[in-house]
């Protein structure tokens, strides 16, 4: 496989995380109308179908497709249904700004499931201690919404369901990492997201009963949007996960701009949703932590050149 530049590797890293940073608003915007499992299902559907007619054009798709089952059959469970039946149900309790900063914990999970996982992802000192100042960060917002009250338990069970969704998010990237078969990420994908999307629509049916349609064009919008990116930016972090010489805690530490971006998109585009001093805080914690160990990383590479010009 072609080898790729670490400044190529971080632009379209950073590219996926600044696309789903996005989302965070827009799924707070579209809850307003649809049911968490419905909205999540419909996305997801609608991303697969997006995707088909370019997986469909890939030469041996049939063959991967076959070869492949089992690896996209673990994908859709950890990437579209646990992770956005926790995410879409986590959402729903917390703001906008609060999920993305405590998404962006996502990196240090993954740190911790890939040191478990991956023979090649080693827990390092200066992991440990990016796990550990990520957690204070989430410590601080967490109880700065005061959980002993009705309404702080119910943003702390959305705290939870998140970190829950980090978890799967993981797992997910450790199945792809180590996938010998290498499955297109297009044709995994365009798969994966026509199987989850109609798992969480079935799930929908059953707990939330059957979905309205008949919702404002601006839903419809959001929900092509929320579609598109999720197309677009799977499909790129999974090709990135294929890469000779990115290790998956490593190309996870990208997601720090997560919190920043999405934090910013919900106060900018949110007008029930303002900064405040905890939050700020917390989104600080998070980014520097990841951000610190992510210079290290940097400065390793480079060194070893692990990622030679292509």
């Amino acid at each position: 496989p072609p080898r790729y530049s670490w400044l190529r590797v971080s632009l379209l890293a950073l590219g996926a995380c600044v696309l789903w940073s996005t989302a965070f608003a827009g799924v707070k915007f579209g809850l307003r109308f649809a049911r968490p499992l419905s909205f999540a299902g419909m996305r997801f559907l609608l991303s697969g179908l997006l995707l088909l007619p370019f997986a469909c054009r890939l030469p041996r798709a049939g063959q991967e497709l076959r070869s492949g089952m089992w690896t996209i059959l673990l994908v859709a469970l950890f990437q579209s249904v646990l992770l956005y039946a926790s995410f879409f149900l986590g959402m729903a309790l917390v703001p906008g700004a609060l999920g993305a900063i405590v998404v962006g914990a996502s990196p240090l999970v993954a740190a911790v499931v890939a040191h478990l996982a991956m023979d090649n992802d080693a827990m390092t000192l200066p992991k440990a201690a990016a796990i550990a100042g990520g957690m204070v960060g989430i410590s601080i917002i967490s109880l700065s919404r005061e959980p002993w009250t009705a309404a702080g338990l119910r943003e702390l069970l959305g705290v939870i369901l998140l970190l829950l969704g980090a978890l799967f998010s993981a797992v997910g990237n450790v199945v792809v990492a180590r996938d010998n078969r290498r499955v297109h990420p297009l044709l995994l994908n365009a798969a994966q997201f026509l199987l989850g999307g109609s798992v969480l629509l079935a799930l929908a049916l059953v707990f939330e009963g059957p979905p309205c349609l008949r919702l404002p064009l601006a839903f419809y919008g959001a929900l092509l949007w929320l579609a598109t990116l999720s197309a677009a930016a799977f499909s790129i972090w999974f090709f990135l996960l294929t890469v000779p010489g990115v290790k998956v805690s490593e190309l996870n530490l990208w997601k720090f701009v997560i919190p920043v971006f999405g934090a910013l998109f919900s106060w900018l585009l949110l007008p029930e949703e303002k900064p405040d001093l905890y939050s700020v805080l917390g989104m600080v914690c998070v980014a520097c932590s990841v951000l610190a160990y992510g210079f290290a990383v940097v400065r390793r590479t480079t060194a070893a050149h692990m990622l030679p010009l292509a």
